[in-house]
């Protein structure tokens, strides 16, 4: 375990061979546990002096969609809440039956307690969504990376469903999404990938899901890399964005990593 700047956070262990979650002891944690989520993507203060981006009508609106999807928090009384965190649950372990939105076995796909909820203030609604999208369009990829099932991996491991609100937290940051208008190049970039297809947010996130993954194999990173492995996938990702040649979110040169897991 890691207690840095007051926070803590939670190390799935890898005890098999093959790289398959301790499916009855699948995380630890100590107090705090969802402190995790607040510390390992701080970018620090951005300057709210930067210069913004005249957007067509087009991306104004395409923009407008996305942050109403941002300010979408998990409440676990909401139907619809309750039934995407269910298919979450179906889609990661088709043959295991769950036995309640609060259980001991959501550890197993990498949560920090018994109820996912918890885990839901850093990103909100749409890091579930984005998770059932991963799930449902790159099958093979999410269950290779849940179960991490590539590569050789280290004792201890990032927790999965943790990580991947952590990578919708940083792609928020990253571009800028909260903004009445992108102040960066990068955001801007984005938003004419995002006219072309709505689901490019979720889309970005899986190739950063798997780019992520690529990273700690290639940096042969254990939990206490965790952060540093978050900042380079943020640095590659933004230098893959503002590429010239880049016109579909499919040329990434990192959407090779999704479809290796595919």
């Amino acid at each position: 375990m890691d207690d840095r700047g007051g926070g803590s956070f939670v190390a799935v262990r890898r005890v098999s061979p093959q790289g398959l979650l301790d499916r009855n002891n699948t995380c630890q944690t100590t107090s705090g546990s969802t402190a995790w989520l607040s510390c390992v993507c701080a970018q620090g203060t951005e300057d709210d002096s930067r210069p913004s981006f005249d957007l067509t009508p087009e991306q104004e609106d395409c923009l407008m969609r996305l942050q109403n999807r941002l300010d979408i928090a998990y409440d676990s009384s909401v139907p619809e809440h309750q039934e995407s965190l269910l298919a979450l649950w179906k889609a990661a372990f088709p043959e295991e039956e769950l036995h309640g939105l609060i259980s001991e076995q959501w550890k197993e796909m990498g949560w920090q307690g018994k109820d996912p909820s918890t885990d839901f203030r850093g990103g909100g609604f749409i890091s579930l969504e984005n998770l059932l999208y991963f799930a449902r369009n790159f099958p093979k990829s999410f269950q290779d990376l849940l179960r991490k099932q590539e590569g050789d991996r280290s004792m201890w491991e990032y927790p999965f469903a943790v990580a991947g609100v952590n990578i919708t937290f940083m792609l928020i940051q990253m571009l800028d999404l909260e903004a009445v208008k992108p102040r960066t190049l990068v955001g801007a970039t984005f938003l004419k990938f995002l006219s072309d297809n709505e689901s490019a947010f979720n889309l970005l996130y899986c190739v950063a899901f798997a780019l992520m993954d690529h990273l700690w194999l290639a940096m042969h990173a254990s939990y206490m890399d965790f952060n540093a492995v978050m900042k380079l996938t943020r640095h590659q990702l933004e230098k893959e964005l503002l590429e010239e040649n880049i016109t579909r979110l499919e040329e990434l040169p990192s959407y090779a990593h999704l479809l290796g897991n595919s």
